[in-house]
């Protein structure tokens, strides 16, 4: 394992510039609490799950449910605030549930007896959030898609199977989603959606490594001063990003309670 901790933003590196923009900012981050850090990569196809269950993370992006299920829990350092409208200033996200841009499909009733896609079944926004949505929204409809096509990855594979045809329906991450309309929007405009699932906690970023409880408050002093930092703003407006916040460890709890109401679901998904 690296000597330093690890920093990686890859859930929210959706193009070039993204991934760019996010390396610039973990590394103001890392020099103001002179916290040395090393960045990985560890791109596609590899699985996130795989770098969230090392013990040697120091500044690294990681989905909301599999905080709330890590056995060690992570440290919380801080948490996006997105500059959208649709998040009010909040530190939340949104599933946008998308067809293809020329789809004949209005409603998400309208995708019933097709075929839907997902991510990873370890996601919050890629898979949870739009089963969850169907359970407690359309529960008397069963079962709703005649095929289920898995492992797409991130938002840009579900993008991408819409576009091809292989799939009809699929779930995306709303800030990466909205993150690809800013730095892709020629690529967005391949899908269209029809309906945007109920705010839940933004994916924080956090540490496993053991930093020590001066070098945590360090950390979390700097993002909070990301959102005022003027050599930054650039940078936050590649990102779409207002400021950060540091949220509790319990702000995720309730994913994992609908999580556990989706996989207790009669209905199953390959």
């Amino acid at each position: 394992m690296s000597m330093k901790p690890l920093a990686n933003a890859r859930m929210y590196s959706v193009s070039p510039a993204a991934k760019a923009a996010w390396r610039r900012l973990l590394d103001w981050v890392a020099t103001q609490a002179e916290v040395p850090v090393e960045f990985v990569d560890h791109e596609p196809p590899r699985l996130l799950s795989d770098l969230w269950s090392r013990d040697d993370l120091g500044i690294v992006m990681m989905c909301g449910l599999p905080v709330s299920l890590r056995s060690p829990a992570p440290t919380i350092l801080a948490a996006p605030v997105p500059s959208p409208a649709r998040y009010a200033g909040r530190s939340v996200y949104m599933t946008d549930i998308a067809v293809r841009a020329d789809s004949p499909f209005r409603t998400l009733e309208d995708t019933f007896g097709r075929t839907a896609g997902y991510t990873l079944k370890d996601s919050q926004s890629g898979y949870f959030a739009f089963r969850h949505a169907l359970i407690t929204q359309h529960a008397a409809r069963k079962p709703h898609y005649a095929k289920i096509v898995g492992g797409l990855m991130n938002a840009r594979g579900i993008i991408q199977a819409l576009d091809e045809g292989r799939i009809d329906v699929g779930p995306l991450d709303g800030y990466v989603h909205d993150l690809i309309r800013h730095t892709d929007p020629d690529f967005a405009a391949k899908a269209r959606i029809i309906q945007v699932t109920e705010p839940t906690p933004m994916p924080p970023l956090i540490a496993t490594a053991a930093l020590g409880e001066a070098a945590i408050g360090r950390l979390r002093a700097a993002f909070l001063a990301v959102g005022g930092e003027a050599s930054l703003a650039g940078t936050r407006a590649e990102l779409l990003l207002e400021r950060f916040v540091v949220p509790e460890l319990e702000t995720y709890t309730p994913l994992r309670h609908r999580a556990e109401i989706v996989e207790h679901d009669a209905e199953t998904w390959a």
